[in-house]
């Protein structure tokens, strides 16, 4: 082989190798640490850098961005003596790649070791519902501490979160029925609140329709009594304007008899005396020897004044005034349904509604009955009469 090829060739390689020991191009958010013979030279950034082939040497590459890393669980005791195991994620990033470098020899390793210990001496102060519940406080306290204990190594700890917080399966089975049980309380009072709201409103209607129902019945029996008073009043007026006679009385006298007679408990019944009175006028009524039947001075009397109306004087509820009642009724038990939804201390309100919304019922004037005429006793058989007037 040709020792000038051979020279040429080595001398490309070589100078090939120069090259690449010279030549150091650093990409973005990295850092390399430069050692000449040893010691520190200087930190390469992002860019084009020339260094002295075998003098100069690259100590380590230390990427500036923010890293993540997740230690495994990490069993801690609490203040009351039970032992949670806590996963923690660390957010950190390199702010001097020299410090990183030369002050510890593996930073990660470091920040594990001291958040562990941070965090048994943070947690150990606290109980597990604390623990459970102050995740921010924790967080934040781990953070101060390690940031402080790094800043010489060159690391600023951006965010420490607590990943998950397991307690021991004695506990969390604790723990669920403590809940399971909480939750059938508060289900049971919902329970109680809702059927008692249920009987309140329950209790109100019937309250008000029993206040309805009775004054409706109230006015019904007043119509009625008046009406049976208005009736009693136009058949005594009818009877004295027709001037009736003993004659007429003794028939409806006899009328009656067979109803005294009636029902299956009267075993034995007794005629009064009057019989024979009431007989003597049914047997003059139907006529006499030398006087034709039926014959008698007192005739019917038709005086040509009309009778009167039944119901001239009944004054009933303006059928108007009374829907509005009703309607007036039916929001005030609304608003109070509404009201016992939601119940407040209240003051119980009126049942009636206010006396200007309601018209004044009329006054049912007692009926006046004219007193019956003077009927006088018909003559004995003896032909005498009797003056007693009854």
């Amino acid at each position: 082989m040709d020792p000038v090829l051979i020279i040429a060739v080595l001398v490309i390689v070589v100078a090939f190798i120069i090259v690449l020991r010279t030549v150091r191009i650093v990409p973005q958010q990295t850092a390399q640490i430069v050692e000449r013979l040893g010691g520190y030279n200087k930190t390469l950034t992002a860019g084009i850098h020339f260094l002295v082939p075998f003098v100069d040497k690259v100590r380590a590459n230390i990427d500036l961005r923010e890293q993540v890393v997740t230690f495994p669980p990490q069993p801690v005791i609490t203040s009351d003596n039970l032992v949670v195991s806590i996963d923690t994620v660390i957010y950190y990033s390199v702010i001097d790649a020299k410090a990183a470098v030369y002050e510890i020899a593996n930073f990660i390793q470091g920040i594990e070791q001291l958040t562990v210990t941070t965090l048994r001496n943070v947690i150990g102060s606290l109980d597990l519902e604390q623990t459970l519940t102050s995740r921010d406080q924790i967080n934040g306290q781990l953070r101060g501490v390690l940031d402080e204990a790094t800043g010489k190594w060159g690391i600023r700890v951006n965010r420490v979160e607590l990943k998950a917080i397991d307690p021991p399966h004695s506990v969390q089975d604790s723990m669920e029925q403590q809940m399971r049980a909480e939750r059938n309380r508060r289900a049971a009072i919902l329970t109680a609140e809702g059927v008692k709201q249920s009987a309140i409103l329950t209790a109100e209607g019937e309250k008000q329709s029993q206040i309805l129902r009775a004054e409706g019945s109230a006015q019904a029996r007043i119509l009625e009594a008046q009406g049976q008073s208005r009736a009693i009043q136009q058949v005594f007026s009818a009877i004295h304007r027709g001037r009736p006679t003993q004659k007429l009385l003794a028939y409806q006298y006899l009328q009656v008899l067979p109803q005294i007679a009636q029902g299956d408990s009267n075993k034995m019944w007794i005629i009064p005396s009057e019989v024979t009175d009431a007989l003597r006028g049914i047997s003059g009524a139907l006529g006499t020897p030398g006087q034709p039947a039926g014959s008698d001075e007192d005739e019917w009397v038709e005086t040509g004044v009309p009778d009167d109306d039944a119901f001239a004087e009944t004054v009933l509820e303006d059928p108007a005034k009374a829907l509005a009642e009703a309607r007036g009724q039916a929001a005030q038990a609304s608003a109070e349904s509404t009201e016992h939804a939601s119940p407040v201390s209240r003051q119980q309100p009126a049942l009636r509604p206010p006396a200007d919304q309601v018209p004044p019922r009329p006054t049912p004037a007692a009926p006046s009955f004219p007193d019956p005429p003077a009927i006088a006793e018909p003559p004995g058989p003896d032909g005498e009469g009797d003056d007693t007037t009854r």
